[in-house]
């Protein structure tokens, strides 16, 4: 599956088979990701070539962190997992 979002210039991204099913099997829906994608609150490096966009969004009253994991040095960009978590603290950087 490919999708593109962007704030202006559109970007690509391709998303595996395995990531589709991640983001059933978690209930993410698709425009929350595009959201993410297109906006993130907050861009993270993890490890080698991934790169995390991440916002904080309220599901069921609840405030959660969604994390896009994306191998910026693939063309087009390549989303390697998607999931949320309730541990907010623990994955967002407080900027100075």
């Amino acid at each position: 599956m490919r999708l593109c979002c962007g704030s202006g210039g559109e970007v690509n991204y391709d998303f595996s088979m395995h990531v589709q099913e991640e983001m059933q099997r978690r209930g993410i829906p698709l425009y929350v990701i595009e959201l993410i994608l297109a906006t993130p609150a907050q861009k993270v490096p993890e490890h080698s070539d991934v790169v995390c966009y991440q916002s904080q969004v309220e599901i069921n009253r609840k405030p959660y962190l969604v994390r896009v994991m994306v191998n910026e040095k693939k063309i087009p960009p390549k989303i390697v997992t998607v999931y949320c978590t309730s541990k907010i603290d623990k994955y967002w950087r407080v900027t100075p």
